[in-house]
């Protein structure tokens, strides 16, 4: 008896420690076993990468977090279908993140077209750029696969730089993600383009992949990643109120696109080379600079000119400045999407080649902290005849067994969603018609759902 209460003891113990540890540490999906698979073009069965996915280790001193990852999700990714010959491969990182992440009360620093943050399946997180910008010289795009070298070669600071979201829509795959020689990295909210209220691409209808999180209009969406000056990344809804009141809401962009017909002069004023006229062809929105910030004075459920604010969530009751992965109200990607034009605080590369201190390593495998009687589950369609999905409208941090059950209680098939994934699927093709039951369960609890399969 007494060997059981210390036991319990213990477990409490830890709990209370996993939950007082910083949100920075705790929050990264782990795992060295699972390995990620691809979708080529035309063949809609996905391919296996033999990649371990999404973070392999988490350790932490005094000041840093570290987070060993792949860089590869438990999402299939591709295939990307503007001729991007690359495909997600291991990008065998260690990133070192600090623990008290601080203000910037100098010049802002500005985003780059390289890794500005990492979600927290390892994947990376880039700007609004996608390297193509307009040269006036040439009266043409410059950069990118395909385009001539821009003035001052790679990098150098151009007038007008082309936006990837509505450039690049075409090279996404279903989970809003593409690679950069093999480096696979999301610019916008990484749930997948069915998902949102209006679809804008039709990748899904073929290549299935269900994207890091889907969103939930009714709660506050989870913490998925942190940028390179070390503050958090949460998905499109949050509290109205800064405060952690008023209810859940989207929350918006501050940046508005210009009401203007050439391009001449930047938001702010500033003479600069012409751009093209806007057109069908280099439409508003095109390049980066066809947006300017608006002030919403009162209205805090709009964000500040990094894209940020700050404010009360669950994994920070007492507040933290959090970005947010902004979308409009058909849930399609809204600028600057995620960080940026420039960061909220100091922000530095934070891939690092080795781990030279002292750290602790930490483990949340095998935590279950999903309550699946509260959570959004979607199965469908019912009846089904082909497949059955099953769709979890959260982020899932641990997984999530499915099986399929007849009314004996033989279990017919079984299936597991992963952590950092957000769907599964049965198939009853060979099913004999009837109903069954579909059950969910992890280390907390389970539900079911009756479902039919018709003939």
């Amino acid at each position: 008896m007494r060997k059981g209460i210390f036991t319990i003891a213990l477990f409490l113990l830890g709990a209370e420690a996993h939950a007082q540890m910083s949100p920075a540490i705790t929050s990264w999906l782990q795992n060295t076993s699972q390995t990620g698979t691809f979708y080529t073009s035309g063949n809609s069965t996905p391919q296996a990468n033999n990649i371990v996915v999404n973070c392999q280790k988490v350790e932490y001193s005094t000041n840093f977090v570290y987070v060993t990852a792949s860089g590869v999700p438990s999402y299939p990714t591709g295939p990307f279908l503007d001729g991007n010959p690359s495909n997600a491969t291991n990008q065998n990182g260690i990133y070192k993140f600090p623990l008290s992440p601080q203000a910037n009360t100098g010049t802002p620093i500005a985003t780059n077209g390289a890794n500005i943050g990492l979600f927290i399946n390892g994947v990376a997180l880039f700007d609004y750029r996608d390297g193509v910008a307009w040269n006036p010289n040439t009266g043409a795009l410059c950069g990118g696969p395909g385009n001539p070298p821009c003035p001052g070669g790679m990098g150098s600071a151009q007038a007008w730089n082309r936006d990837a979201i509505p450039a690049e829509k075409g090279g996404f795959d279903c989970a809003k993600g593409h690679p950069a020689m093999g480096n696979y990295h999301h610019h916008q909210n990484p749930s997948a383009f069915k998902l949102d209220l209006q679809v804008i691409s039709n990748i899904c209808n073929m290549y299935d992949a269900e994207g890091l999180y889907a969103i939930d209009s009714t709660n506050h969406s989870p913490l998925i990643g942190f940028a390179y000056d070390g503050f958090p990344i949460y998905g499109a809804y949050g509290f109205q109120n800064s405060n952690g009141t008023g209810g859940v809401t989207r929350i918006k962009s501050g940046y508005d696109k210009r009401n203007i017909t050439v391009r001449t002069h930047h938001a702010d004023g500033t003479d600069v080379a012409d751009g093209p006229a806007i057109s069908s062809t280099y439409f508003l929105g095109y390049f980066r600079e066809d947006y300017e910030f608006v002030s919403h004075p009162g209205e805090e459920d709009y964000l500040d000119e990094h894209n940020g604010r700050f404010c009360v969530t669950p994994e920070y009751p007492n507040g933290t400045y959090a970005y947010f992965t902004t979308v409009d109200a058909n849930w399609n990607s809204a600028y600057p999407y995620a960080v940026g034009p420039t960061f909220y605080g100091i922000a530095t590369d934070r891939k690092v080649s080795s781990v030279t201190e002292s750290t602790t390593v930490f483990s949340n495998v095998g935590i279950s902290e999903m309550d699946l009687k509260n959570t959004n589950i979607n199965i469908f369609p019912n009846p089904a005849s082909d497949l059955i999905a099953i769709q979890v409208n959260d982020l899932v941090k641990e997984e999530i067994k499915l099986e399929l059950i007849d009314l004996t209680g033989k279990v017919i098939q079984t299936k597991a969603i992963m952590p950092g994934s957000t769907m599964a699927y049965f198939d009853v093709q060979t099913v004999y018609a009837g109903t069954y039951l579909v059950r969910l369960s992890n280390g907390q609890g389970y539900v079911s759902e009756k479902v039919t399969v018709v003939k």
